[in-house]
Order: structure tokens, then sequence, then C-alpha cells
């Protein structure tokens, strides 16, 4: 029997099945647990949570004489009551990035302490719950559907302590994007986000000492690392609700179309769609976000030099699908205008992948700060435009990532 009670009848003993409401409010990133502690029913009853649904064959019973707000006798029926709860609480209109950039950062927060719990729990041999990352990639994919760039870019703010856990919210997003630019069913595009959440889920079991070194890996070092795509593998083999999508991912995102990758050497046609893709979403992360070893490289920059290793590295049509998902100047990219101005793009246009709103503020002609202006380089009569990238650490401005995204240097 499945009761929804009220988070004031919960007690230690009881088998919390799910939360009502929204998972953004939720005290933990996952449910389908035993209480065990009474500090986790004091957490439930800090949050916004009012109600909860317990599992009463696999956990306690509410108290002799208290009675349940609804019953249900299966898990099906519960299910659909919360999806139609999601549905209607939903919000997934178009905004502009910098009304979606504040709500994407609470995302980009869950998303880390989601992942962070994860990776531990697959550290302890805990099975992994892929029913959890679902509600994750809900809320991470209806942020893209409400503005592509807002999310994306910021989860590309993470230090080096973060990134491991950050890389994996970043190539959630990536993979969720590319996959509305394929023009990939809304099933498919969620089955992408998880694949892209889980597909480093490997690292949890590299020694620390490796896979935080701050400097070059040794051979040896560099082997133990290439063998996480197949220890994830094995993780996730041993989780519950785990698709196809997400184990080819996990195995298969090191592997290159000319067959120099790893682990299988796989070449062209051998490699799946979704491997490829995330691929790109994996390469395009790890060398813009700043690593133990290196400052990140600015995001259009990145692009270009992707572009060179197309032939042999990635799918020159996924690719491309991905280069669209971004703008070829993608949000934060440093950019020169014909007028001497330069300034930081903040948004990408509908019109066109190479007319952004790009945040001027600086003139190289007078060598000075001048007054941050948004300019919609597609508006008509606009003169302005992109005559070129700039090299962040040629200027060496100290607030680029606050310019665009109004929030501190290290958010997370």
């Amino acid at each position: 029997m499945l009761k929804r009670i009220s988070v004031q009848q919960l007690t230690v003993g009881m088998h919390l099945k799910e939360f009502c409401g929204s998972w953004m409010e939720h005290p933990f990133w996952r449910s389908g647990f035993v209480i065990t502690d009474p500090k986790d029913i004091k957490t439930i009853l800090a949050s916004s949570i009012r109600e909860v649904w317990i599992d009463c064959s696999k956990g306690l019973d509410v108290a002799p004489g208290d009675t349940a707000v609804s019953e249900l006798e299966s898990e099906a029926q519960v299910d659909a009551e919360l999806l139609v709860a999601a549905v209607e609480t939903r919000d997934v209109a178009r905004v502009s990035a910098s009304v979606e950039l504040a709500r994407a950062a609470k995302i980009c927060a869950k998303s880390k302490q989601a992942v962070v719990s994860m990776f531990q729990e697959a550290r302890m041999g805990k099975a992994v719950d892929a029913a959890g990352a679902q509600r994750l990639v809900e809320e991470i994919s209806d942020s893209i559907t409400r503005n592509p760039g807002a999310l994306i870019s910021l989860a590309r703010l993470k230090t080096a302590d973060d990134y491991t856990y950050m890389h994996s919210v970043a190539v959630c997003a990536l993979m969720v994007a590319l996959s509305k630019q394929l023009k990939l069913d809304e099933g498919q595009t969620r089955a992408a986000g998880v694949a892209g959440l889980l597909h480093d889920l490997g690292k949890a079991a590299m020694p620390m000492e490796v896979l935080n070194k701050p400097g070059k890996l040794t051979d040896a070092e560099f082997s133990i690392i290439k063998s996480h795509p197949e220890e994830g593998y094995k993780m996730l083999l041993g989780g519950t609700g785990i698709s196809e999508m997400t184990l080819d991912v996990c195995l298969h995102h090191h592997e290159k179309i000319d067959g120099s990758g790893y682990p299988k050497r796989l070449k062209g046609d051998e490699i799946s769609l979704y491997a490829k893709m995330g691929a790109v979403c994996d390469v395009y992360d790890a060398i813009t976000s700043n690593r133990p070893y290196k400052a990140g490289w600015d995001p259009a920059e990145s692009l270009r030099k992707m572009a060179e290793w197309t032939n042999g590295h990635f799918e020159p049509v996924v690719f491309q699908a991905f280069v669209k998902s971004l703008g070829i100047y993608p949000v934060g990219s440093l950019v020169k205008l014909n007028t001497g101005r330069l300034g930081i793009v903040v948004e990408q246009g509908e019109k066109s992948l190479l007319t952004p709103f790009v945040k001027v503020f600086f003139s190289t002609k007078s060598n000075a700060r001048v007054k941050p202006e948004v300019v919609d380089l597609s508006r008509p009569g606009c003169q302005e435009k992109i005559v070129g990238r700039e090299d962040p650490a040629k200027w060496n401005f100290p607030d680029l990532n606050e310019l665009w995204s109004g929030l501190p240097a290290s958010p997370w």
C-alpha cells in the first residue's frame, strides 16, 4: 500500500517513495529509501516540501489513528499522479538569457550536489539508480528549452576542484541541447541527458591523487585514467533503470572515428550516434574548463580547434549540429567588432549564428573601458559586426565571466 502523508507524520523506519513538489525544492537528490536517521526528517521538515509518498510494504505505516492524505495500491498510479503534477507545474516558455541565468544557477548548484552524492555512493559500491537522475535531467532539459545558452555557459564556470562533478552536469546539458538540434524525440533527448550525466561515473573508481593531479600524468597514470569508461560501464551494469544508451555512451565516449580512441578502438559506423555525441560534448567541456593542470580555452577558440580535429576525431555531421546548438561564438566568447570595440557574447541571436547579442565594454581605439552596453547585432540597421575572436589571455580582463553572467567568478 502506498500512502500520501504530511511530512509531519514521517517517522524513522518509513520507506520514502517520492517527494511531492518540484525537484528543485527536494532536500535530497533522490528518493526511494528507508529513513534511518532522525536528521533526515528534520531536513525534510525544514524544506518547502509538505507531503510525501511512503510505501508501507517496504517500511513502517503511519501511526495507529493517523489518517493519510490519500492511498493507492500501485506504484504506477503514484507515478502517473506525480507525472501529471510535474507537467502542470513545468515552465518551459522561452525567456532571455538574463532571466534564465538565475534559475540556471540554482539548477547547477543542485545538480552538482546530486552528482557528488552519486559519485560517493558509487565509490561505496552502491548500485546506481537512474530514476533520481531522470528528475535532474528534466530540470536541465527545461532550462535548455527556456534558453539554451544560460545553463550550458554557467556549467562551464567550474573550479579545478569542482571539475569532475560539474563536468557531468555540463555534458548532460550539452547532450540535451545537441539532441534538440538533431531533432531527436523527447524520450531520446532525456535519455541522452542521462547518458551525459553518467558518462564519467567510472572516475569514481580512479585514485584521487591521479584524478586531481595538477601536473602531466605519467604513462602509468594515464593508463589508469583510460580505464574509467570500462569501470563506469561495470558500475552501471549493476544499477537499476540504466538504458542501453547510457551504457554505450559511458563505454565509448572516448572512441574516435579514425579508430585511434579507446577502449575498443572503434571507428566510423562502429560507433553509435549517441557515443559520437558524447565525444563532442565531453571534449568541448573539457577544453573550455579550468583543470588542475591548465586554464580553460575561450569557447569560440575551442570550437575552432575542434573543427581542425573533425576528420579524425569527430563525426562531421554531429560536430556541425553541435556548433549550431552553441553558436559560432558561444556565450562567454570575447569578440572584436568592426568599430574597434571589444565585447563578450551574452546570448545567441535567433536569425544568424554570426549575429549574437554582445555586451560591449572596451574600446581598443582609446585603450580604455567604456560603459557596458548590450548590442543586438541582428537588429535592422545595426552597423556593427564581429570581425574576429580575441584571446582573453592577451587582454587579461579579470571580470569576463561576471560581465556576461552577472554572477561571481566561482558560483559553485
